[in-house]
């Protein structure tokens, strides 16, 4: 059986909410950060006065599927749960009960191929939008109405699994901290009255090479961190840049297991630890590298150390007590760390280690369910995914799909 097409704007065109609310009245703002990509997810409410929320939004309402033109590679797309006030880079589609799903819909503006049609059809390059002429003319498949709900209910089943790993994921992150906290309390206030040390009687830090254009011949060339690759706990490690690394200094400038990186700028204090992800990789100026002294402290306590301190906005400069916007070298070296006994950061450690063990396994999972959740995705809109169920059911599709074509044929007539 071959699925009929059409176009967006035929079958969930863009009609706003009837609904209104009173200036007084507490609502739902929902804004584009809020929208978590891939999922759809709400990551946080946002409520306002209706009379505050101003002219760059629109009501929405349950009916809806919202899709974000803005940067549409992020893929967000919201079927919201309750009526609200939403910004204008959000598009309201109001699907046509006699001819879509919501959930079907959703789920296409989700997949892979609808993905790569949207990243291709953009203009503007600081802040790309979706150009709509070709949005409302994209055709999708349009399977009858029960075959959509068996198609929306095989993948609902797939992306809930598909969060519960992701839920998992973010309660692990919150673990680790918390953990620190329950050690050793809060650096800040610092209720358990642990001696304070200078940050350089810890570790050994340096910052690394400089870039200069006129050393570089392109024969020593090595990959390297910046800035942009590191991340609280985590390195990014897709767009490495290369430089040239001379013999002579590659054993200066090499990351070794352990090595934590700490960002100079940007967001002073953001760091990680190197885990020899890649067999050769160095550093450059705008990252400090720590090694600290055996007997003395362990990176993972100064990592977890350094997320607090600067979650408070607590690193501060000994001689202003102003917030530090730039950390060279000489602050670094006099931060004020408080020094527990040696013990036990080491026994810190191994739990973070063996957590870290355990959430590289949830990774694995988690990649496995992703894996098969856009396996599904891609099954569902080319009819593979519900072929054994729409044969046994051939009888009653066939006479749904004719209403469904009247249904259609009287929206684009």
């Amino acid at each position: 059986m071959r699925w009929p097409q059409a176009s967006i704007r035929d079958i969930a065109p863009p009609e706003r909410a009837a609904v209104s609310f009173n200036d007084e009245q507490e609502v739902w703002s929902l804004s584009l950060d809020q929208i978590e990509s891939q999922t759809g997810r709400i990551l946080g409410k946002q409520r306002i006065r209706a009379g505050d929320a101003g002219t760059s939004t629109f009501p929405f309402d349950t009916e809806h599927v919202l899709y974000s033109k803005l940067r549409p590679y992020l893929n967000k797309v919201v079927r919201p749960d309750e009526p609200g006030l939403a910004t204008t880079e959000l598009v309201p589609l109001r699907p046509n009960r006699d001819l879509i799903d919501a959930g079907f819909l959703t789920f296409y503006l989700r997949s892979d191929s609808f993905l790569r049609f949207a990243t291709n059809m953009v203009a503007g390059a600081k802040m790309p939008r979706m150009v709509m002429d070709r949005f409302w003319e994209h055709l999708l498949p349009l399977p009858p109405l029960s075959e959509q709900r068996r198609i929306v209910e095989l993948l609902e089943q797939a992306d809930t699994l598909r969060r519960h790993s992701a839920d998992a994921d973010s309660l692990a992150k919150r673990v680790l901290p918390a953990l620190f906290r329950k050690m050793f309390g809060d650096p800040v206030r610092n209720p358990k009255q642990w001696p304070l040390k200078r940050f350089d009687a810890l570790g050994e830090a340096r910052l690394g090479k400089m870039l200069d254009g006129n050393r570089q011949t392109g024969l020593h060339r090595r990959k390297y961190l910046r800035n942009l690759n590191l991340q609280w706990d985590r390195f990014e490690l897709a767009n490495l840049l290369e430089m040239d690394f001379f013999p002579e200094e590659r054993e200066e400038f090499k990351l070794i297991r352990g090595d934590l990186l700490i960002c100079e700028g940007g967001e002073v204090g953001r760091a990680a630890i190197w885990d020899e992800q890649l067999k050769e990789c160095y550093f450059q100026k705008a990252l400090h590298r720590v090694r600290p002294y055996k007997g003395e402290a362990t990176s993972e306590f100064l990592l977890y150390w350094l997320w607090e301190m600067a979650k408070q906005q607590a690193l501060v400069s000994l001689n202003s007590k102003a917030t530090i916007a730039h950390l060279t070298g000489v602050q670094l070296a006099a931060l004020k760390v408080i020094a527990p006994p040696y013990p036990m950061m080491e026994q810190f450690t191994t739990l973070v280690r063996t957590s870290k063990l355990i959430s590289n396994k949830q990774k694995a999972a988690r990649d496995t369910i992703e894996t098969l959740f856009q396996t599904l995705l891609h099954r569902a809109f080319t009819g593979e995914l519900t072929a054994g169920w729409r044969e046994a059911h051939m009888k009653e599709l066939l006479a749904e799909m004719e209403i469904q074509a009247r249904h259609l044929a009287s929206v684009q007539a």
